[in-house]
């Protein structure tokens, strides 16, 4: 079923390490009993040779120095909780699995993806669409009405076509794993409700502000009774751009309005826990959040924000969590094109969001579409993403492409419950650690120079001397 190997053989290894030089170890021994035995090192390299590749030689802390740049950690300054890292699950990713691989091949993909094992890789938040994504293979909600026509007592709503693909592929992946969490984020509200009666564009009637907050509230509890929990929601996917299909405009003074008088109320007389989230879109505009959360009013509602990086810098994020620190931050989708660059791509999404984002408070990292086929379908007409690369290509056989490795190379090590702790960015090693609730040290590094780059891990003074190549993408573990 596999394209790809997940490890790199020792042999091919030791082919490469003359050149690549990555995770040297040093035989001398950890001068404390109280230090990890070893550390260990995965790898992932621009050309390909390694992906997410465990390398042969674990490596010994000591207290040997040399002149190499030091990233030093301190696990007695802690910062944010993690939720998790993964993907969305667009309605077309769904489809894909369920129609086009065998129940026995769906099963051993799934495994891989969300088991964090030998073989898995342990994802563990994904992101949905509260009716149709431009993933999706045709635009619907979950109340659609004949022109001119309304249902503001909600009687023909349904989750019907989500029942033939999304739903069973949920239900799969909730079985491998119950603790996985789940975003929805919806694209549009139906037609009917809309300033324009479309899909694409237009804005939420105020008048229907009520009936729309009822409609949340039944999508949770129609996922619910199926037996999936809903974690948390955002409000609307990317609301300043209103050329997607579907896409619907909404200002932050809508969603201070819409959480403040109607949808936090109904979550409340619903009972619901699911987190309300605003904003998800880019970090061009921090001020729409800041916005939103100065109402009081809205923010006794309101959990936190989320955000995407196609437009400014990414610690927006941290200009927010200044702003509101009592409040989350989530970073919920980036995507990679079918005509992007492997190395390019690796290199730019570790550092901006592996580490970017979660140097910057966010709680999560999710890329973009799970799965699309070879020529970027499923997608909607007329605004639908015609280039989006799935983490996964599902044709005759499943390639894993640059996303896959990006998410991986947290997912696999970093556990829902991991708490960051500080570390230091020297010489273009970009990197983020973590303390895992089983007691293991993560620290993520991508080499963002144009050379190999030496460098030494200090752990409580001791080190472990190792080398990445150009762009490359280490994890290690003790």
């Amino acid at each position: 079923m596999r394209s790809e190997k997940f490890f790199i053989g020792k042999i091919a290894f030791f082919l490469a390490i003359t050149v690549l030089s990555a995770c040297n170890h040093t035989d001398e021994k950890p001068a404390s009993t109280t230090f990890p035995d070893a550390i260990a090192c995965w790898m992932t390299t621009g050309d390909k040779v390694f992906l997410l590749a465990k390398m042969p030689n674990d490596q010994i802390f000591s207290e040997k120095t040399d002149q190499s740049p030091v990233i030093e950690i301190d696990k007695a300054q802690t910062f944010q909780t993690i939720d998790g890292f993964g993907y969305t699950l667009t309605g077309g990713s769904a489809y894909l699995i369920h129609q086009k691989l065998s129940e026995a091949q769906q099963d051993e993909l799934l495994k891989e993806l969300f088991l964090r094992d030998e073989t898995g890789i342990g994802v563990s938040y994904l992101r949905v669409s509260i009716g149709a994504s431009d993933l999706d293979e045709f635009v619907y909600s979950y109340d659609d009405m004949p022109v001119r026509k309304t249902d503001i007592a909600l009687q023909g709503f349904s989750l019907a076509y989500d029942t033939l693909y999304l739903i069973p592929i949920l239900k799969k992946i909730l079985a491998i794993n119950p603790q996985l969490e789940i975003m929805g984020s919806p694209w549009s509200a139906p037609a009917w409700m809309k300033t324009n009666q479309s899909p694409i564009g237009g804005s939420l009637k105020p008048e229907y502000y009520k009936t729309y907050a009822r409609y949340f509230v039944r999508y949770i509890q129609a996922m619910a009774n199926a037996d999936i929990l809903i974690d948390a929601i955002t409000l609307q996917n990317e609301p300043e751009h209103p050329g997607n299909n579907p896409s619907m405009l909404m200002t932050a003074e809508n969603q201070a309005d819409f959480v403040k008088n109607h949808l936090g109320p109904a979550f409340e007389e619903a009972a619901l826990e699911t987190k309300i989230i605003i904003y998800d879109h880019n970090c061009d505009h921090p001020e729409y959040p800041i916005t939103v959360l100065n109402d009081p009013g809205a923010k006794k509602y309101i959990d936190g924000s989320a955000f995407h990086l196609y437009l400014g810098e990414i610690e927006a994020l941290s200009e927010v969590h200044t702003a509101h620190p009592d409040r989350n931050l989530y970073f919920t989708e980036q995507w990679t094109s079918g005509k992007g660059d492997f190395a390019g791509d690796l290199r730019w999404h570790v550092k901006n969001l592996i580490v970017g984002a979660t140097r910057n408070w966010s709680r999560t990292v999710i890329e973009w579409n799970l799965a699309a086929d070879p020529e970027f379908n499923p997608h909607t007409d007329q605004g639908g993403c015609t280039l989006c690369q799935g983490a996964l290509t599902i044709g005759d056989t499943v390639t894993r492409n640059v996303s896959y490795y990006i998410i991986a190379h947290a997912s696999k090590f970093v556990e829902p419950g991991s708490t960051r702790i500080a570390s230091n960015i020297i010489d273009g090693l970009y990197n983020v650690a973590f303390l895992t609730p089983s007691g293991k040290t993560v620290l993520i590094v991508v080499n963002d120079n144009e050379e190999e780059k030496a460098f030494n891990i200090k752990y409580e003074g001791q080190m472990v001397g190792t080398v990445l190549p150009a762009g490359a993408v280490g994890t290690f573990v003790w």
